[in-house]
């Protein structure tokens, strides 16, 4: 889960079968060995053995160009024109043999491994482009400093490749040299010493190696051999002839083996070069024994023993140098082992901070980046869409499975949607079960597409913990051009997101100007209630309960009125969803409960009838579930005097459905003494499953199945089911939305002692409520103390 970071890793050595198994490889040693079997076949035909020579030189220099032409295709482009130089030699070389072994065809009696005119030519044009390649290609040295250090070790090189010059070509010690072959030959040498330093001291080489030293050794061999004295400096010695002829096969082999290493490896792979060269030192123990060659037999014993001297205290100094060398060696490799740690440790914090750790998904500030950088774009032409989907239920899952049945549910639904959209689309968790998808150089019409594409890939049951849970999602569509606001994007998706969910869930929704109108209209009202309460605009109605035997009223139930100073009556169908999707509903619901109460206790104080009547206050499962509830319940009872029997919270059964905090809630309320009642009972999915976890005193059946009692089958048999429940569990029933004597009678007559509706009073004022105990009128209510 780290980001990549591009580095220079160190690679195994290459499997030696690589290379001897290679045909081309094979045949240029096959090549070499015929030729040398072939310079002890003829011992004494000297004209012989020199046309094998140029014979077996044509095909090595052949190698050479055709496998530099190869790597020039194989080889990144800032090399290239080195293995162009390399090949343009290959190719000179191969030239001037090919002319030269025709030569050794047609004047056997004059040719020799010197070569001619011809060759001589095509060969100092063949090394004058080796020479430029060298110079050319890019030593990869970025500072001051490292191109400083670079020059003096080339320094170093190529003043000792000069002592060499002096003391065999420039004043050789055999008068007999060829002082123009060797002054070649010494050229060559300084070449090979001057590509050597670079191939060992420039940090990007254009070539490895493995492949690089056999080329490096090319010159060096044929420097050696030309001024061998002795029997190997003698061509009438057949392995005079094959000395001559090495050089040749190191030079040919260096292409191939380059080729089978970027075959290999790639060309971004090197290995891990030291920080220091051990060339320079190896110059000047070269320049020591070079010294040594030369000195004159007559040296007296103190010159011995100053040389001497000298030799060892550089020996000493430069082995004290090799030791620090390779202390700093290893402590530049602990320092890099800590500099991966921490870079390692930088790449995971930097995709922590970008990434959702459960799913990683891109997170909320991941997501307003990108989005951020598509609408700040020039390019109006183009729209750009976010998708917010948000999981339907997803706290059932968590409260009745645990969180890390939600979590599994999650990860899985991250997969969903990673397979749903569009190749470049960025898929996000913004938090909890919400999530976001941000489509670039998208229309409404392709966002309706991913959408539909979306639901149908996220909402498939899912299986865990032996269950199949039922997956849905809502989600809201939002269409934007560069200029808007990454926020107004999101707000508006967000906003089409409620909207089908109050569609109903389980679809998706685009975004409209009236929608959001709408939506700024609600959010207007929702400020507007946070201030309602502290400046008394809201005020609590009173709908009685009677007993439906005598018509005595024995509770009333406190309904929420909003009078809003503008906008006049505020019904609460319009606000009490907004209340509670804003978490308004505590503290309103706490007003309420406060009100309602000390209204009761005023009622007991003043009207002896109202002693023993209950009010009834609805509760939403979000007060149940703050965590203080019972505890105001409780001082507002001790506050107010009412007694606890008197007092009757009323919750649906979607707000403690699968609920255990609610329910431990309201076994806490029972403790306390406060009835509770079960409002529009019936509508739930699991009704009587709540009957058997949930201590209520009151089942109220919901006015849905009383509206049609009369004329339904149905409704009659729902409303018999429900109050012979009640009878047997104990329980008080209540029939809600009574409006006509017909209604009434039914609902007695099945078993219901207590009803409510506009039959017996509309909601009232609590001072019209109190008319009825001060001054009853002909057909109201009677009160009774019962």
């Amino acid at each position: 889960m780290a980001a990549q970071q591009t580095v220079r890793e160190e690679i195994p050595p290459r499997p030696l079968s690589s290379l001897t198994r290679d045909p081309v490889l094979l045949g240029l040693v096959a090549l070499t060995v015929v030729g040398c079997v072939l310079f002890q076949v003829f011992p004494d035909d000297l004209a012989r053995r020199t046309q094998i020579y140029w014979a077996v030189q044509v095909p090595m220099d052949g190698a050479l160009a055709v496998g530099a032409w190869r790597l020039r295709h194989l080889a990144p482009a800032r090399y290239r024109r080195f293995w162009s130089f390399i090949a343009f030699a290959g190719a000179s070389f191969t030239l001037g043999d090919t002319f030269q072994f025709g030569s050794s065809l047609v004047d056997p009696e004059h040719t020799t491994t010197g070569g001619g005119l011809v060759q001589n030519v095509l060969f100092v044009i063949g090394m004058s482009a080796n020479v430029l390649a060298c110079l050319m290609f890019p030593q990869g040295l970025q500072t001051g400093r490292e191109r400083l250090i670079f020059w003096l070790d080339s320094a170093t090189v190529l003043v000792g490749g000069g002592v060499l010059a002096w003391c065999f070509a420039v004043n050789p010690i055999d008068q007999n040299t060829d002082r123009v072959a060797a002054s070649l030959t010494v050229a060559l040498v300084i070449v090979a010493a001057f590509a050597a330093t670079k191939v060992a001291l420039c940090p990007e080489p254009p070539m490895d190696r493995i492949a690089a030293w056999p080329m490096v050794a090319a010159p060096i061999v044929q420097g050696v051999s030309t001024f061998l004295l002795g029997a190997f400096g003698q061509q009438d010695r057949a392995y005079g002839f094959a000395v001559q002829l090495l050089p040749s096969l190191l030079i040919a082999v260096g292409p191939r083996i380059q080729e089978i290493t970027v075959r290999i490896a790639g060309n971004e792979a090197r290995r891990r070069r030291r920080p220091y060269s051990l060339l320079p030192y190896g110059m000047v123990a070269f320049t020591f024994v070079m010294f040594f060659l030369v000195l004159p037999q007559d040296v007296s014993i103190q010159l011995w023993g100053a040389i001497a001297g000298v030799v060892v205290i550089t020996a000493l100094v430069a082995g004290r140098q090799l030791i620090a060398f390779q202390d700093n060696t290893l402590l530049i490799g602990r320092l890099d082992v800590a500099l991966d740690d921490l870079k390692g440790q930088d790449a995971l914090l930097r995709w922590q901070a970008s990434h959702d750790a459960l799913t990683g998904l891109a997170n909320r500030a991941r997501f307003q980046q990108e989005a951020t950088r598509l609408l700040g774009s020039t390019d109006t032409a183009r729209s750009h869409t976010a998708l917010l989907i948000d999981l339907d239920d997803f706290k059932t899952v968590n409260d009745t499975m645990g969180h890390a049945a939600g979590d599994t549910l999650l990860v899985s639904v991250a997969d969903r949607l990673r397979a749903a959209v569009r190749p470049g689309d960025l898929v996000a968790r913004l938090g909890g079960d919400e999530f976001a998808v941000l489509m670039p150089d998208a229309d409404d019409v392709a966002a309706r597409a991913v959408a539909e594409n979306v639901l149908r890939h996220v909402t498939q049951d899912v299986d865990m913990l032996q269950h199949t849970v039922a997956v849905r999602a809502s989600v809201g569509i939002a269409v934007a051009r560069p200029g808007a606001a990454p926020s107004t994007l999101l707000s508006n998706a967000d906003i089409a997101m409620y909207e089908a969910k109050r569609r109903g869930k389980d679809t998706w929704a685009l975004f409209s100007s009236e929608m959001g109108l709408r939506i700024n209209a609600e959010a207007e009202m929702i400020r507007e209630m946070a201030a309602a309460a502290d400046a008394g605009q809201f005020t609590l109605v009173y709908q009685p309960i009677v007993r439906l035997d005598d018509m005595t009223m024995t509770g009333v139930e406190a309904l929420i009125r909003w009078y809003h100073p503008e906008r006049g009556l505020i019904s609460p169908v319009d606000f009490i969803p907004l209340a509670e999707r804003s978490g308004h509903i505590v503290s309103i619901g706490r007003w309420a409960l406060r009100e309602a109460t000390r209204q009761a206790a005023a009622w007991r104080a003043r009207f002896p009838q109202a002693e023993h009547l209950t009010v009834g206050v609805n509760v939403a499962g979000r007060q149940l579930r703050s965590g203080q509830f019972v505890e105001e319940v409780a001082a507002v009872l001790a506050e107010t005097g009412l007694p606890a029997s008197c007092l009757s919270i009323e919750v649906t059964e979607t707000a403690v459905l699968d609920d255990q905090e609610s329910i431990d809630a309201m076994l806490r309320l029972r403790e306390l003494g406060v009835k509770l009642a079960l409002d529009d009972f019936g509508t739930a999915a699991s009704s009587l499953g709540l009957l058997l976890t949930c201590p209520v005193t009151t089942l109220k059946l919901d006015r849905s199945f009383v509206e049609s009692i009369i004329t339904v089958g149905r409704q009659a048999a729902v409303a018999t089911a429900v109050s012979q429940m009640a009878n047997a569990l104990d329980f008080s029933s209540v029939a809600e939305g009574i409006e006509t004597e017909e209604q009434c009678g039914l609902l007695r007559e099945l078993g219901y002692r207590y009803g409510q509706g506009y039959l017996f009073s509309r909601p009232v004022t609590a001072d019209q409520l109190a008319g009825h105990w001060v001054l009853p009128a002909p057909g109201a209510l009677a009160v009774s103390a019962g």
